[in-house]
């Protein structure tokens, strides 16, 4: 039977919603927004709705601030952009406000949809163990014996079914079928696990025998569609790659609507002002397009070739440097000191392939590939959502910007990457961040210790569980603690912690982390190499000052200061300063 054809999000989500309804918002990796806005204009308070999405963030927002929403199941629930931070709507989520917050991991929770895509009651993780995350989940996670390793166990995960799956798509046909074009986050899987189906919205419908010359882009059959509507730009303010589909355009994130965002959730209103304007107040999706204005879109579509612009030659350096350029930043220290540490273990430890976290972590690795390949060391920079064998667009310092994938050697899923090019690769080397570090390395970044929300894992749990990593964090006696206030990641993966004024090593099996090289500060007396004892002294009162850890500094090397040529090539990944 064919889907309906609705003339928009909101008939669309009116004739095949209900109240109550477990709905799942597809990451793929574009989001269904305008749905989402639909839903929040259509149901308001009266939704009642659970809603599952890998990430809760940005145009979501506006479910909650409907209070449309009862419960969110997702791996990160907080704002990403212009870097990953909690939100004021839910510090207060561990207490049941606005909503009950169920967190998983990124790749675990894309398990749990595959169980539910494949018929099967639960899938097979190696994630979760050791962790807060496998605590509180009930029947939907399970610890059973391993009958391959006696005396080890096997951690299961519940298939994942929501009623509803909705998404956005590039193209679709009358029947159906739905065209879309990687990276592919997590691909088909909720759409085969929606147990009534899916609702999408596209950028354009099309004829059959136009979309039966596309087959091979058809991610979402038809069968598994309940209704359709034609929603242009029905990502924003996120991004969707096209391709050029049906003559369709692509368009990029639109950083300056995520700021917004974000800017007011933090003001007093709390997002309010924004709701009120960019969904209570747009009535519609159209009034939503027509607020948005022409003008704003033709900026924001493009041909997806250009969307990676050739950086211009860098200008000669003066004999001089200019003293505005110098020194760095305590954030560019941290991350200078972190790319040393991961081109280091690339160097050393034969790993060809890294998977950073999003937040200064990935701007280390993504310093540290550039490092390696002008010294011809190759090794693969990806992201969790699908990226594989990118060159980051110097300028454009978001993990996930798809002016990023116009350079990729592979473009695929969360299931490629997490689980394909992470935890079946002994050669990838994980780069992640932290709220809280403790001295067994394990991670937090999720709740605070006064029980505030944070963000949540994303892959980062994935990734410590599975990979040898390096934690990229400035330190502060909040951050570098003696116990962590909630177990996100492990940390017995751990190889390395690099901190703005040196990098800690493991001091031995079971006995935590020593300083092993010390970067003398700013305007500091650099000691001479023999003067071990003015070194020891110095970092150790850094560590007392900086840290709450209790770690030793004898025989601590010292780091050599930041390059001018370091800074440089930071500065032209990240001109505008966001990582400054």
């Amino acid at each position: 039977m064919s889907p309906e054809i609705h003339s928009g999000p909101e008939e669309l989500v009116r004739a095949l919603v209900r109240p109550g309804d477990h709905l799942h918002l597809a990451a793929t990796p574009a989001r269904p927004n305008a749905l989402g806005y639909a839903l929040a204009r259509v149901f308001g308070t009266g939704g009642h709705f659970t809603v599952s999405t890998t990430g809760y963030h940005s145009s979501a927002h506006a479910l909650t601030l409907a209070g449309a929403v009862d419960k969110v199941i997702a791996g990160f629930l907080g704002d990403t952009y212009p870097s990953p931070r909690p939100n004021k709507l839910y510090q207060h989520v561990t207490e049941g406000e606005p909503f009950t917050f169920e967190p998983w991991s990124l790749l675990s929770y894309t398990q749990r949809l595959f169980a539910g895509a494949t018929g099967a009651p639960y899938a097979v993780t190696a994630s979760l163990s050791g962790t807060d995350l496998a605590e509180g989940k009930g029947a939907d996670l399970l610890r059973v014996p391993d009958p391959a390793r006696p005396g080890e166990e096997l951690t299961l995960v519940r298939a994942l079914r929501p009623d509803l799956t909705l998404v956005h798509g590039v193209c679709a046909d009358p029947e159906g079928n739905i065209a879309m074009v990687p990276p592919l986050g997590e691909g088909p899987w909720a759409a085969y696990a929606a147990q009534r189906g899916v609702i999408a919205s596209v950028e354009r419908l099309v004829s059959s025998e136009e979309l039966r010359a596309m087959a091979d882009r058809v991610v979402i059959p038809g069968q598994r569609v309940l209704g359709l509507c034609e929603a242009p730009l029905g990502a924003h303010p996120q991004s969707l790659r096209t391709a050029g589909l049906a003559g369709v355009a692509g368009y990029l994130d639109d950083y300056a609507f995520l700021e917004e965002i974000v800017d007011d959730c933090r003001a007093e209103s709390r997002g309010r002002d924004w709701y009120a304007r960019w969904v209570a107040g747009t009535g519609s999706h159209q009034g939503y397009l027509d607020l948005l204005g022409a003008e704003r879109r033709r900026e924001l579509e493009a041909a997806e070739p250009s969307w990676r612009r050739t950086p211009p030659p860098p200008a000669p350096r003066p004999a001089a440097p200019d003293p505005a350029e110098l020194p760095a930043t305590e954030q560019e220290r941290l991350i200078v000191l972190g790319a040393r540490a991961v081109a280091d273990r690339v160097r050393g430890g034969g790993y060809d392939t890294l998977l950073a976290g999003i937040g200064s972590s990935h701007l280390a690795a993504w310093l540290a590939a550039e490092q390696l390949r002008a010294s011809g060391h190759r090794v693969k920079v990806m992201a969790e959502l699908g990226q594989y064998g990118f060159v980051p667009e110097h300028g454009d310092v978001f993990l996930f910007s798809l002016r990023h994938a116009a350079s990729a050697e592979a473009l695929s899923g969360i299931p490629e990457i997490l689980g394909g090019m992470v935890a079946a690769n002994p050669r990838a080397l994980g780069v992640l961040a932290a709220a809280e570090v403790d001295e067994s390395g394990t991670l937090n970044t999720s709740r605070s210790p006064d029980g505030r929300w944070l963000t949540g894992s994303g892959g980062a749990n994935d990734i410590a569980a599975t990979a040898d990593c390096v934690v990229i964090a400035p330190a502060s006696p909040r951050r570098y603690v003696p116990r962590v206030a909630y177990r996100t990641s492990r940390g017995d993966r751990v190889l390395e912690v690099v901190s703005q004024f040196g990098r800690f090593l493991p001091a031995g099996p079971g006995a935590g982390f020593r300083l092993a090289s010390f970067l003398t500060g700013p305007g500091g007396d650099q000691p001479a190499a023999d003067e071990a004892a003015h070194r020891e002294r110095a970092a150790a009162a850094e560590v007392a000052a900086r840290t709450a850890w209790t770690v030793p500094v004898a025989g601590v090397v010292e780091e050599k200061p930041v390059t001018a040529e370091e800074l440089e090539l930071l500065r032209s990944l990240d001109p505008e300063g966001r990582y400054r």
